[in-house]
């Protein structure tokens, strides 16, 4: 790790054995747990501003998933990278750090979907959520599957795309920010881990796994999380919203309000899909608020009884 790359990422991580594979994650400060998910093809690097910013108050865990940021990077006869998979992985970590208190969930692309699945778990555990440009439920009827993402998952052009010219994380380091572009040497970092052909594997099989239809892997539990969603509506929610994202737009977050009309929301029309990274001087102190105004225990049952309270469920 390059003096420059120490600038911007500043941690000693930590790593947990998952059957013989390196599971690396960030375990900094003290306090309430917060628990921030990432999605592909990013990696904990997403969080390290945050993180900075909340750790004199809470404990910030951040997994890297397998095939991502420092943790290793099997092959298919080592690992099965599915939702399944990383849902476990999630919750092997939070067991083997003795996780009891409840967690804040901070989730962002496809940590929404694993994150989420780790919640309808274990709904006794979670009490906050941030969302961040993701989603935990099927595809909107009114989205369709973009170009890109169709030709990476479904012809053997995107596996050389993705794999060999490292073209999905090269163009999510480019658009991912909208109003504010990533420097050369930032868009160099979040792409750091994706050096090789071989290091480049979960971040095309995250793409192959997105569930469209009953005959994908991923689809019954996709469904089964999206059905279960209704039971944190008494939560506190707040959702930051890039509405330049080209894969999570104006049509996931609808499907977000329609389901948790209370949700707290911040909508950045110029803000591009990497919104913690784009808008990031704006979006943390309101994260930091929320947790803050949410955090004392009789706070969130004031929300709760308050929310409860209407027939209609809203303030």
């Amino acid at each position: 790790m390059n003096d420059t790359f120490k600038k911007h990422y500043p941690f000693t991580g930590h790593t947990l054995d998952l059957d013989g594979l390196s599971y690396h994650y960030l375990d900094e400060g003290q306090g309430e747990p917060v628990v921030m998910v990432h999605g592909n093809p990013s990696w904990s690097f997403y969080y390290r501003n945050l993180v900075l910013a909340l750790r004199g108050h809470y404990r910030c865990i951040v997994p890297d998933h397998i095939g991502c940021g420092f943790s290793d990077k099997p092959g298919d006869d080592r690992y099965q990278y599915t939702l399944a998979s990383r849902v476990n992985d999630l919750e092997r970590l939070l067991d083997h750090l003795g996780i009891t208190s409840k967690i804040t969930l901070v989730l962002h692309d496809w940590g929404g979907m694993i994150g989420m699945a780790y919640a309808t778990r274990h709904p006794e555990r979670i009490k906050r959520l941030v969302l961040l440009n993701t989603g935990a439920f099927p595809l909107p009827k009114e989205k369709p599957l973009p170009l890109g993402l169709k030709i990476c998952r479904e012809t053997g052009l995107g596996t050389l795309l993705v794999r060999g010219f490292n073209a999905f994380s090269l163009g999510a380091s480019i658009v991912g920010c909208k109003a504010n572009p990533m420097p050369k040497e930032l868009r160099l970092a979040y792409r750091a881990p994706y050096d090789s052909w071989k290091n480049r594997i979960a971040t095309l099989r995250f793409v192959q796994d997105i569930p469209l239809t009953a005959e994908d892997r991923a689809y019954q539990q996709v469904m089964e999380v999206a059905q279960n969603l209704e039971q944190f509506q008494h939560l506190p929610m707040t959702i930051f919203w890039g509405e330049l994202d080209f894969v999570f737009d104006k049509h996931f977050l609808a499907e977000w309000l329609r389901r948790f009309p209370d949700a707290e929301v911040q909508r950045f029309p110029d803000g591009g899909h990497y919104i913690l990274e784009d808008k990031k001087g704006e979006v943390i102190p309101l994260i930091a608020e929320f947790l803050a105004r949410t955090d004392l225990p009789d706070k969130t049952a004031q929300v709760v009884e308050r929310r409860t309270s209407n027939g209609d469920g809203c303030r």
